[in-house]
């Protein structure tokens, strides 16, 4: 696959990235990157410096690859470089901690145009300030395509770090974010549908996960979190299975609003599904000891014993699909898009 990117009508043919050279491709890749406090080194030497106040560093990190988590005629590059950045800053908020610094490596194909670079860094640049964190620095290296390798820092600020094994038998399960939209959003944008719901396309292209809810939670007593990554059944049956517990979801709660209805009528699609199943909103997913759950989030269902069947998740009594979700090595799910 060629790693061409959007196109340039009209306009004079772009520089690649062979052409500009590393250092030229480094050059680009930087040039949004502001100085910001908590690095103390930034990029430019062999490693950067960034400040730990909590004297604990939370690391998560992710990849984007092209083709299998994203497709450059369904969204553009500066999506890319923003979604890359949330859906790390996502896992740093579901540990309960704020994101302080990010590392970003770049690969590419020789002939990648340089636009291609300056939109994925200009998107990057802006997802680190979104995220409240910064651009410490990284790699570029060639690939066969566009490869996008994230890896996020988090400060806990003095709290404890809020785990998947935590739920207790009683625990009211609570979601704060969308669900389901990003799914919505890849199934509009593959029937050309994009025009119509533009707002449910934007959430895939690039999701707003609720950061600062993350924190929220832990200070708040959140016995376990997680972030809704690769569908809502699936995350809570990891959830569950960590915690040996069992989740009972209300269906209820889980209604889609009229906006999926809509886009769900208009596709000839299932919103119930998307729900459940879709991933990639990176809404958060916790549970909370009864009557402490935060303003901000909905209470969905309810943690129980695990009765012999830890990690069992059912949705008014009945057990949702086993597939369903996004699974990396599935091949169901090798469609460009993630989550689904």
């Amino acid at each position: 696959m060629t790693s061409t990117g959007p196109g340039r009508a009209g306009q004079p043919p772009a520089r690649t990235v062979a052409e500009l050279g590393e250092e030229g491709v480094i050059a680009l890749a930087t040039a949004p990157i502001g100085p910001d406090p908590r690095v103390l080194l930034g990029p430019g030497d062999d490693a950067a410096v960034v400040a730990a106040p909590d004297g604990r560093v939370v690391i998560s990190s992710d990849a984007l690859v092209e083709g299998r988590h994203f497709r450059f005629e369904l969204t553009t590059a500066e999506h890319v470089g923003r979604r890359a950045i949330a859906q790390n800053a996502a896992d740093i908020a579901a540990m309960g901690a704020v994101c302080t610094g990010f590392t970003v490596t770049l690969g590419c194909p020789p002939a990648t145009p340089e636009h291609v670079v300056a939109g994925i860094s200009r998107g990057i640049a802006r997802g680190a300030r979104d995220a409240g964190g910064a651009v410490a620095g990284g790699d570029v290296v060639r690939t066969e395509q566009v490869l996008l390798a994230i890896t996020a820092l988090g400060d806990l600020q003095g709290r404890a770090p809020v785990l998947l094994s935590g739920a207790r038998a009683g625990d009211v399960v609570a979601v704060c974010g969308t669900l389901g939209r990003s799914a919505a959003g890849l199934a509009a944008l593959d029937a050309g549908r994009a025009d119509d719901f533009p707002e449910i396309v934007e959430i895939y292209r690039c999701p707003v996960p609720p950061l600062a809810a993350g924190p929220g939670a832990a200070e708040a007593g959140a016995t376990a979190m997680t972030d809704v990554s690769d569908g809502l059944l699936r995350d809570a049956r990891a959830l569950a299975a960590a915690s040996g517990v069992r989740i009972e979801l209300d269906g209820a709660a889980l209604r889609p609003d009229p906006l999926l209805l809509a886009c769900a009528s208009a596709l000839g699609a299932d919103a119930d599904h998307w729900i459940r199943t879709g991933g990639e909103d990176h809404a958060l997913l916790a549970t909370f000891p009864p009557a402490t759950v935060p303003d901000g989030w909905r209470e969905i269902g309810t943690v129980r014993d695990a009765d012999g069947a830890p990690g069992t998740v059912t949705v008014d009594g009945a057990a949702g699909p086993e597939r369903g979700g996004w699974n990396t090595f599935d091949s169901d799910t090798e469609d460009g898009g993630e989550g689904l």
